[in-house]
């Protein structure tokens, strides 16, 4: 019983020395004061610098040289991307998907088809049909 206390007590002193050295490391890089943050701050906007809200996206360098086309230049490259189709929609990451395929048969041909399914009494009742598989 005694060897137990014995190892008890020194991980006790071991864990508070621990302890110590930690509180020690914290209290070197104590906090900035308010006014050294907004400082800092007020000097990272004027640098342009600080994350846009919203996005969360990093402000990237303004482009050193300037666009050799003209405004003209662009506008029409741009009629003509759409002429060809080329354009992403606005708000879209990817290209457009294919259109889903939709039925090869008219809506008055299903109606016509699910009518006569009801007269022949092949569909099923409501409420008596399997549950949907997850």
């Amino acid at each position: 019983m005694q060897m137990k206390n014995a190892l008890t007590i020194v991980a006790a002193v071991a864990a508070a020395m621990f302890a110590q050295a930690s509180f020690a490391a914290d209290a070197a890089s104590a906090p900035a004061a308010r006014a050294d943050v907004k400082a800092e701050t007020k000097a990272a906007e004027k640098a342009g610098k600080l994350t846009p809200a919203g996005e969360g996206a990093t402000p990237t360098d303004k482009p050193a040289a300037k666009s050799t086309k003209t405004r003209a230049e662009r506008k029409a490259e741009t009629k003509e991307a759409a002429k060809e189709g080329k354009l992403v929609p606005a708000g879209e990451t990817s290209p457009k998907a294919a259109a889903p395929a939709g039925s090869a048969a008219a809506r008055a041909d299903v109606k016509a088809e699910t009518k006569a399914a009801v007269k022949a009494g092949k569909t099923t009742p409501a409420g008596e049909g399997e549950a949907p598989k997850k």
